[in-house]
C-alpha cells in the first residue's frame, strides 16, 4: 500500500528526480500503463506513448501509423495502447494536455485527443479554442470549462512529463513497448516487427518447456 502511494505521488509530480530513481524501471512503466487506453486489458503487448499535442512528429504518428496499429493489433486483442503526456513544447502543450484529461472526465479522451491532433497549428491550443473543441464534441461545457480553468490536471501533466524524463525520454513521440523504449515517429513496419517479437515471447512463455 505504501509503495502504491509512493508511485501515485511520483506521478503527480510530488517527488524530484532523485526520489523517482529509487523506484524500479518496471514499476514506473507499470504506472505509466495505467493511463487512457485502447484495446484489451489482457493483451500480451502494451504500448505506452509519451506525446505532445503540438509535436508535428506525434501528429504524423497519429495520422499515419496509429490507425494501422489499431486495425492490425489493437482490434485483434494483441496490443493495448496507452497515451501519456510529455508536454515539453510550451504552455499551449501543457494546456492541451490538461484539456484532454478534462475531456477524459466525460469519457471523451480519445475523441478530444483526435480533435487536438487534427487541429494542430499556430494558436490552435489557446484556452478559447480548447473550449470550442469541447463544445464541438458535445461535451458538457460548464463542467469542461470549470475543469480547464481550475488547472485540476496541471500537476498530473507535470508528473507524467517528469517521469518520462526520468525514464530517459528526451523528445516526442516516445514509446515503451512492453517496457522497451522506442523513440521517434517510426514507420508502421518498425512497430509491427517489435510487436511480433513480443508476441513470440509471450507464446514461448506459455508453451511447456521441452526436454
Amino acid at each position: 500500500m505504501r509503495k502504491a502511494f509512493f508511485l501515485m505521488f511520483l506521478l503527480l509530480g510530488g517527488l524530484g528526480d532523485a526520489a523517482a530513481q529509487s523506484v524500479t524501471r518496471e514499476e514506473i512503466v507499470a504506472l505509466l500503463a495505467k493511463g487512457p487506453s485502447k484495446g484489451s486489458e489482457t493483451a500480451p503487448v502494451t504500448i505506452v506513448e509519451l506525446s505532445d499535442f503540438q509535436c508535428s512528429y506525434c501528429r504524423s504518428f497519429w495520422k499515419e501509423t496509429l490507425p494501422r496499429i489499431e486495425e492490425a493489433h489493437i482490434k485483434t486483442g494483441q496490443v493495448r495502447f496507452v497515451y501519456r503526456h510529455f508536454a515539453i513544447l510550451g504552455e499551449h502543450s501543457v494546456a492541451a494536455a490538461q484539456a484532454a484529461d478534462c475531456a477524459g472526465e466525460q469519457r471523451k479522451f480519445w475523441e478530444y485527443h483526435d480533435k487536438l491532433f487534427a487541429s494542430q497549428g499556430p494558436f490552435a491550443f489557446t484556452k478559447q479554442n480548447l473550449k470550442r473543441y469541447a463544445k464541438e464534441l458535445g461535451l458538457d461545457n460548464a463542467a469542461f470549462n470549470q475543469c480547464l480553468d481550475s488547472g485540476r490536471y496541471a500537476q498530473k501533466v507535470e508528473g507524467e512529463t517528469g517521469i518520462g524524463k526520468v525514464m530517459g525520454v528526451r523528445g516526442t513521440p516516445a514509446f515503451f513497448i512492453n517496457g522497451e523504449l522506442l523513440v521517434g515517429a517510426q514507420p508502421y513496419e518498425t512497430f509491427q516487427l517489435l510487436i511480433e517479437g513480443e508476441l513470440e515471447k509471450a507464446k514461448s512463455a506459455k508453451s511447456p518447456s521441452r526436454r
